[in-house]
C-alpha cells in the first residue's frame, strides 16, 4: 500500500561551484555548460573568486555537487588548501572536485589526487566545449552514483534503527490490558516511531478506534481538536479507506486501515501529516501489522472480562431480587465503589477489578433462609447467628478461582461485613487487616442502605446519611473512605439518579 503523496516532485538542478579568480573563466564556464543536462537536470551555478569565499560557500552550501577549482589564487596553493579542508575539515566526501590551473607548472603531486578524492585535473587551455561536456559528466554521474549508495546506505541504518524502535514501542503497548490504554498506548508509540518535531506533536490530532459495521468508537485521542477530528472530509476519507481496505495519505490527513480476525477493523487517524516517507510508511505497516494481532487479543479479553462482570452483576441482582430490594442496588454499589478507588488514587487496573467485583459482595445471602433474609422486623439471636454465615457462605461459592475478579470478589464477600475497629464478623478483622476492596464496599453498602428504603427502614435524608457515616468512621468504616465519600457526594448522588428503585 502506498504511502506517499502521488505528485511528483520538479527535479533540481545540479549545483556547480566555479572557483576561480578570473571572472571571464566563470563567464566562458557558464555559457560553455548552459544546455547540459544529466538524468534531464540543468545545472545551477555558484561563484567564488578566491580560496577563502570558497571556503564560506562550501561551508552554506551543503548540495554542491560538483567544484571547478583553480590550484593558483591568492596563493600559489589555494586551490590544494580548499581541496583538503573539503576533504579533511569539512568531512565531505562527496562533492567531486575538478582542479583546473592556467599555470601548467603548478600541477599537484600524485598523493594529493589520491588523498584528496580529485575526479580530474585539466589546463585550462584544454577544456574546450566537448572537453568540458566530457569532465562535467563523468563528475556529475560520479557524484549521483556514490550518493546513491550513502542514500541506500542510510536508508538501511534507519530502518533498522526503526525495526528497533518498532521492538521497542511494541513491547511497551503489548503489556497494556485494557483496550483504553492499549489505544492510549498505541497513539503515544506512533508518534515517537514516526520522529515528530515537539512543534508539530503540540499541533498533531491523532485518534485511534474501533470500526464496526455501520459506526465506529473513539478509545483515545492526542491534541486539542475542538470536537473537529470526525469532520466531514474525515469521514468521507475513513469510508474511503474501510471500502477499498486500504491506508493513504490526502492532504494532511493519514487514515491507516488495519483489518483482525475479529472482524472489526482498526482505524488509526493521524491530522496534521503532510507527508510520511516510505521508510516510516513501512515501519508503520510492520508496527501495526503486529498491533492488530495484539488487537484481537484485547479485544478477546475484554470481551471475557465484560462476560465476567455481566455474569456476576447478574447473580447480584438474582440475591438481592430474594431480599425484596431492587436489583439496582448493586449498580449502585459498583459505580460508587469504582468512585470511591478512583479518588483514592488506586491503579486503573485494580478499580476495574473492584468495580466488576463489588455486586459479588452478598452472594452468601442465597443461602439464607427466606424467614430471616424477609424478616421485616428485627432479628432475634439465633436469626442472627443464621444471618452472620452469608459471608462464609459467600468465601465458599467463590473461592479457589484464579481469575482475578473472581478472586476480589471472594474477598469482599468474605470480609465486607469486618469493621474497622474489630468488632465485625465473621473474622472481627480490625484496620487495615480488612482488605482496602472489602473497606470500600462497606462503606458504598452503609451509604446506600440509607439512601434507600429497606423492608426493614425508610430512606434517611442525605444530610442526616453524612452526619451518620462521620459518626461511624473509625468504628464500623474506615475514615480515609468516608471522607472520599463525602467530598464526592455530588457524583455519588448523580450514581443514585442514574440507578433508582
Amino acid at each position: 500500500m502506498s504511502f506517499l503523496s502521488s505528485a511528483s516532485p520538479k527535479l533540481a538542478p545540479w549545483k556547480v561551484l566555479l572557483v576561480d579568480d578570473e571572472p571571464d573563466i566563470h563567464d566562458i564556464t557558464k555559457l560553455t555548460l548552459s544546455r547540459f543536462r544529466l538524468d534531464g537536470r540543468a545545472l545551477s551555478f555558484v561563484h567564488a573568486y578566491s580560496g577563502a569565499e570558497a571556503k564560506e560557500v562550501l561551508a552554506r552550501e551543503t548540495d554542491i555537487a560538483l567544484v571547478f577549482l583553480d590550484v593558483v589564487m591568492e596563493k600559489e596553493d589555494s586551490g590544494l588548501e580548499v581541496a583538503r579542508w573539503m576533504r579533511e575539515d569539512l568531512d565531505n566526501q562527496f562533492t567531486r572536485i575538478v582542479l583546473r590551473t592556467g599555470q601548467p607548472g603548478q600541477a599537484p603531486e600524485e598523493r594529493v589526487i589520491v588523498n584528496y578524492d580529485i575526479n580530474d585535473y585539466k589546463e585550462k587551455t584544454e577544456l574546450d566545449r566537448t572537453k568540458l561536456f566530457t569532465t562535467t559528466f563523468a563528475a556529475l554521474r560520479a557524484y549521483r552514483d556514490i550518493t546513491k549508495v550513502e542514500e541506500a546506505r542510510r536508508a538501511q541504518l534507519n530502518y533498522r534503527e526503526g525495526l528497533e524502535r518498532v521492538i521497542a514501542a511494541s513491547a511497551h503497548i503489548f503489556q497494556q490490558r485494557n483496550l483504553k490504554d492499549f489505544a492510549s498506548g498505541l497513539l503515544q508509540q506512533v508518534v515517537a516511531l514516526l520522529r515528530l518535531e515537539h512543534s508539530m506533536l503540540l499541533r498533531l490530532r491523532g485518534a485511534s478506534a474501533i470500526s464496526g459495521e455501520k459506526d465506529f468508537e473513539i478509545l483515545a485521542q492526542i491534541g486539542d481538536d475542538d470536537g473537529n477530528m470526525l469532520s466531514a472530509d474525515v469521514l468521507a476519507q475513513i469510508d474511503d479507506a474501510k471500502s477499498n481496505k486500504i491506508s493513504r495519505v490526502q492532504g494532511d490527513t493519514y487514515i491507516g486501515y488495519f483489518p483482525n480476525s475479529s472482524g472489526k477493523a482498526s482505524l488509526l487517524i493521524l491530522k496534521g501529516v503532510e507527508e510520511i516517507s516510505e521508510i516510516d510508511a513501512k515501519l508503520l505497516e510492520v508496527f501495526c501489522s503486529g498491533v492488530a494481532i495484539a488487537f484481537d487479543n484485547i479485544l478477546l479479553t475484554q470481551e471475557i472480562t465484560d462476560t465476567q462482570a455481566e455474569l456476576i452483576l447478574r447473580l447480584g441482582d438474582v440475591v438481592e431480587s430474594r431480599s425484596n430490594e431492587a436489583g439496582n442496588h448493586v449498580r449502585r454499589m459498583s459505580e460508587v465503589c469504582y468512585l470511591l478507588a478512583k479518588a483514592a488514587g488506586l491503579p486503573d487496573e485494580e478499580t476495574a477489578v473492584l468495580r466488576h467485583a463489588a455486586p459479588m459482595h452478598d452472594i452468601g445471602k442465597i443461602a439464607t433462609p427466606d424467614a430471616v433474609l424477609l424478616k421485616p422486623g428485627k432479628l432475634d439471636a439465633a436469626e442472627w447467628e443464621i444471618m452472620k454465615q452469608h459471608p462464609a457462605v459467600g468465601l465458599s461459592i467463590l473461592d479457589g478461582s484464579q481469575r482475578p475478579i473472581l478472586k476480589a470478589a471472594a474477598v469482599i464477600a468474605h470480609q465486607h461485613h469486618e469493621k474497622f475497629d474489630g468488632s465485625g464478623y465473621p473474622q472481627g478483622l480490625k484496620g487495615h487487616d480488612i482488605h482496602l476492596y472489602a473497606r470500600i464496599v462497606a462503606v458504598a453498602d452503609v451509604f446506600d442502605a440509607l439512601m434507600h428504603k429497606r423492608c426493614y427502614k425508610e430512606a434517611w435524608p442525605i444530610d442526616k446519611v453524612i452526619e451518620h457515616l462521620r459518626e461511624v468512621a473509625g468504628h464500623h468504616l474506615d475514615p480515609v473512605y468516608v471522607e472520599l465519600l463525602c467530598k464526592n457526594i455530588d457524583q455519588a448522588l448523580a450514581i443514585n439518579e442514574r440507578f433508582p428503585d
